[in-house]
Parts: C-alpha cells; sequence; structure tokens
C-alpha cells in the first residue's frame, strides 16, 4: 500500500519543488502562528489563566 502512494507522490516532474513548497508552507504557517501567539497582550491570558480558579468561587456560592 505505501509503495503505491510512494510512486504516486514521487514520479511525476517536479517533485521536489513541489515538496520543498509544502515544507516552506508547512514552516511559514507554525513560525507565523507563534509570532501571532507571541504579539497577544498578556492581560489576554491573565483572563484565562485564572478562568478554571474563577469556577472554583462560583460553586461555592451555591
Amino acid at each position: 500500500m505505501l509503495k503505491y502512494f510512494k510512486d504516486a507522490f514521487t514520479n511525476y516532474e517536479n517533485a521536489g519543488i513541489l515538496q520543498t513548497l509544502s515544507l516552506l508552507l508547512f514552516v511559514i504557517f507554525f513560525l507565523g502562528l507563534i509570532y501571532f501567539i507571541w504579539k497577544r497582550p498578556k492581560e489576554y491570558y491573565k483572563d484565562d489563566a485564572n478562568r478554571p480558579l474563577d469556577d472554583d468561587e462560583i460553586d461555592k456560592t451555591k
């Protein structure tokens, strides 16, 4: 089964170029994702970090 896919994905022209482009897109996507997360304001993460603790306070008042 794997031999079929290996032949299908390597026996065409410009296979190296397409593989290189897919690798570059993969790396660019994850570098962009890391940049997006890194540039978020700190307050955005503080709200999410305290959210599990806020649920405990709600349960105590019932």
